[in-house]
């Protein structure tokens, strides 16, 4: 009689373990081993079984699996908002989410990691306590093995919350002091730095930036990198990550310092809004302006001029994310919380 981990879709003509075995060139059991998540599998003959299931339209019984593994086969990717407070309830906090484009480059790198492992993420909204405490009793339930967690709030109570727990999670970016918790970041002080150095090489000395939220640590860290490269003064207005945002800082710029020469902001929908603002003011970019955005996101493309940014590798970060989770989930991982820092780079465009 077939294991709990053998079933396949249900019913006749199913495929089973044994069809997925025979497409590969392998045993049921290294079959069995691949679909069930175990690590100490030839990477060569995890491809083969997978490209087997593919072919062979192979379903595993989720819920006998489960028994075998006592994991739910599925991650909660938790979104919260770009640093304030949401005001409009839950549709609209959905909403304001998705304009964002760094959220969907999350969701996209989490989903690619996932699918060959056979993995489900489960999306989850936590725009406020009620939501944080649906999402840890949802996780402690074990309807999901563990937590992606993306969040932009600086002051985020929930990566410390699912520490304290004991529940598997990782963050994207870097936790407050003492919460002891898997993250992904990136070198953010060095791609500020990396516009500054690419600015000055132009030939522009008049710069100026538009930062994102002044609570937010890689804001801040971006715009000290940016500072500190320009070895000079280098006038500032705050923004909040948003297109209108960098419009409106734009124009207090340019109030400011009419006759700024090059412009840095945080965030590729900053830059985006600074652009419109400088085409209204008939400054030409990047001929009498030049600008360098941040992310290398969609709003990067979208912009005209296309925008020269810094480019944060948000769906490798993703993937990573989900490979440091399952080694958690799996035991695979070590005692004290990994951090992996990504390296950003430097895309140049038309807009500098």
């Amino acid at each position: 009689m077939a294991g709990p981990a053998a079933g396949g879709a249900g019913g006749a003509g199913a495929t089973t373990l044994e069809d997925v075995a025979r497409a590969a060139g392998v045993s049921r059991a290294t079959v069995s081993r691949v679909v069930n998540g175990v690590r100490n599998v030839d990477p060569a003959i995890q491809e083969a079984v997978r490209r087997a299931v593919a072919s062979t339209g192979y379903v595993p019984n989720r819920a006998a699996r489960s028994l075998v593994t006592r994991r739910s086969g599925t991650v909660a990717l938790v979104v919260c908002g770009a640093g304030h407070e949401p005001t409009g309830g839950r549709d609209e906090f959905a909403a304001d989410v998705f304009q964002d484009p760094f959220f969907g480059r999350v969701v996209s790198g989490v989903v690619r990691a996932l699918r060959p492992r056979g993995v489900h993420p489960v999306l989850m909204f936590a725009d406020g306590a009620e939501d944080r405490a649906e999402v840890l009793a949802y996780l402690a339930q074990g309807n999901a093995d563990g937590a992606l967690l993306a969040t932009t709030r600086p002051r985020d109570p929930l990566p410390g919350m699912l520490a304290g727990a004991g529940l598997p999670a990782v963050l994207f970016a870097r936790p407050a002091a003492g919460v002891p918790i898997d993250h992904v970041d990136l070198l953010h002080r060095e791609g500020g730095a990396l516009a500054a150095r690419h600015l000055l090489a132009r030939g522009c000395r008049r710069l100026a930036a538009i930062g994102g939220p002044a609570d937010v640590p890689a804001s801040r860290e971006r715009l000290a990198g940016f500072r500190e490269a320009a070895g000079g003064r280098v006038r500032v207005a705050e923004g909040d990550f948003t297109l209108d945002g960098g419009e409106r800082a734009m124009r207090r710029l340019l109030a400011e310092q009419p006759g700024l020469d090059a412009v840095f902001a945080a965030n590729d929908l900053m830059a985006h809004g600074a652009c419109l603002v400088l085409a209204e003011h008939g400054r030409r970019v990047p001929d009498d302006v030049a600008v360098v955005g941040f992310d290398d996101s969609s709003a990067a493309a979208a912009c005209r001029p296309r925008l020269t940014t810094v480019r944060q590798p948000v769906e490798d970060m993703a993937a990573e994310m989900v490979r440091l989770l399952l080694d958690r989930v799996t035991g695979a991982a070590g005692a004290e919380p990994e951090a992996v820092l990504f390296v950003p780079e430097l895309v140049i465009r038309a807009s500098a």
